[in-house]
């Protein structure tokens, strides 16, 4: 008990970081490079409402979504020569986040500009760098896809709005033996062969990547519309999983024609790359392209490719959003695992030991 007149002494418990939603120091895939015209895009990512556009050299922008004089979001704006337009009093930001124009007002405030985000478009991909307190200055280059630019495929994608977490994502990329049981109509076929599949698993500190092959089976509805198979086929699946994408490319070949572990193999081939950035901790954005080799038809057997391919993802989306608000309503309930989930679970121990990597260098 403190004596009259004392006063007791106050201590302030210092706030413990808490681990971040989500690995930082990484390029994430902000959108494609077609998706930005003459509008510009609102997109939450990772938590931060961020408004995108290309400037009239053509460089990606990428701004706080919040005018600095009323916090207007900026991307109910319009894209001008010199920068983006606010659309409630006509402030003008360049692709940096510098007012550069207050109609009636010559001069400007050093306090008028917004934050501004690093971006990068390679080969068709809007990347945006999200950098803990360390490392805010992108440490390195975003990923290559050389799919995109050399010129031995014709690809085009889109993106979908999951309502789930980024990692059910991931979970249903790296497993591919669900083909049998949920994609009948596309790319699936025999559902035993895909469970029995021959499977090979390597990792290291940043990627995992599953290799499976398929012989001797019959081609589904998909490869069958686009491509001349004479009958069985030797089917392929390899998945590579990173951080922020994930590059599938799978095929088959006439069986017995051509070797699966030859890099320059033959035959029919999708190679599709899988962009799965984190909108909020429960909802997604999956940007999607897919790249084939027609062997005649180009135009029409690409456009074939890309309808099924977007069926698939319809019917993956089903699942994924049942599976999610079924966790939901039971809560926290155990999950076994099986062989076919090593893949993903290894997905999973990277990415966490890079939140507490983030967390501990806070």
């Amino acid at each position: 008990m403190n004596a009259p007149g004392s006063q007791a002494l106050a201590y302030e418990v210092p706030a413990v970081p808490s681990l971040p939603s989500f690995p930082l120091d990484k390029w994430y895939v902000a959108g494609l490079g077609w998706q930005l015209t003459d509008t510009p895009v609102a997109r939450t990512l990772l938590n931060k409402p961020i408004v995108l556009f290309r400037t009239a050299d053509g460089q990606v922008a990428a701004l706080e979504d919040r005018c600095c004089h009323r916090a207007l979001p900026l991307s109910t704006g319009t894209l001008e020569g010199q920068g983006l337009r606010c659309g409630y009093h006509g402030l003008l930001f360049n692709g940096e986040g510098k007012c550069i124009e207050i109609p009636g007002q010559e001069k400007i405030p050093s306090k008028a500009r917004v934050p501004a985000y690093h971006v990068r478009e390679r080969d068709q991909i809007v990347w945006i760098w999200f950098g803990s307190s360390e490392h805010p200055e992108p440490s390195c280059e975003p990923p290559a896809y050389e799919v995109h630019s050399s010129g031995e495929y014709l690809f085009d994608g889109d993106v979908y709005h999951y309502d789930a977490p980024y990692q059910l994502i991931h979970d249903n990329l790296m497993d591919l033996s669900h083909l049998g049981y949920v994609h009948l109509r596309t790319i699936g076929g025999n559902a035993s062969i895909h469970m029995n599949a021959e499977m090979k698993v390597e990792s290291d500190d940043a990627s995992v990547t599953v290799t499976r092959h398929m012989p001797g089976s019959v081609p589904p509805p998909t490869y069958v519309a686009a491509y001349p198979f004479k009958d069985r086929v030797d089917r392929w699946q390899q998945i590579e999983f990173h951080v922020s994408h994930l590059r599938i490319w799978t095929g088959a070949v006439d069986a017995n024609t051509d070797d699966l572990n030859d890099p320059q193999r033959g035959g029919f081939h999708m190679r599709g790359f899988h962009g799965v950035t984190p909108e909020t901790d429960t909802t997604s954005h999956y940007f999607w392209t897919m790249a084939t080799n027609p062997q005649s038809d180009h135009e029409a057997i690409k456009a074939k490719v890309i309808e099924q391919t977007a069926l698939t993802f319809d019917e993956d989306k089903v699942v994924i959003e049942a599976q999610y608000q079924n966790m939901c309503r039971f809560g926290a309930r155990p999950m076994i695992d099986i062989h076919v989930d090593v893949g993903a679970n290894r997905a999973r121990k990277i990415i966490e030991r890079l939140r507490h990597a983030n967390h501990s260098s806070a």
